[in-house]
């Protein structure tokens, strides 16, 4: 069942730079990570959400975890309240939704769009009328 793991940082003033440089600079592929996004969501916080297999391969990829955040760490303020630099959390996902578009949906409707339209109903021609009876 998939897992996602969600991080809180807040980055020493004057520091965001070198924060989001460290994530883009990580390319090293952790075993059963499906996606990984960082995101901004303050002046100076930042989460980052993990996607992965399961809780098993969150767990087993935590020390090397440990290990990058270690190289951004200085950049790191504490967050307080016993929380050090980081407040994690993890857990497996209980209810999935995905609203993307399959690209053969989206052929589909554009296809739909752009066919052509029924032609106009000849002028003096009623609907429903038909001609044959006579009437």
């Amino acid at each position: 069942m998939t897992a996602f793991n969600v991080v809180r940082f807040r980055v020493k003033p004057g520091r965001e730079g070198e924060f989001i440089a460290a994530h883009r600079a990580w390319g090293e592929k952790l075993a059963g990570m499906r996606k990984f996004s960082l995101i901004r969501t303050g002046d100076r916080t930042f989460c980052i959400i993990g996607e992965w297999s399961g809780l098993a391969a969150l767990a087993k990829a935590r020390p090397k975890m440990i290990g990058i955040l270690d190289r951004f760490r200085d950049v790191l303020e504490d967050q307080g309240n016993g929380l050090g630099v980081t407040d994690p959390v993890s857990g497996e996902a209980v209810v999935e939704r995905s609203f993307a578009r399959t690209a053969g949906a989206a052929r589909a409707t554009a296809k739909r769009s752009t066919a052509p339209k029924k032609p106009a109903r000849k002028p003096g021609k009623k609907p429903g009328r038909n001609r044959a009876r006579g009437r």
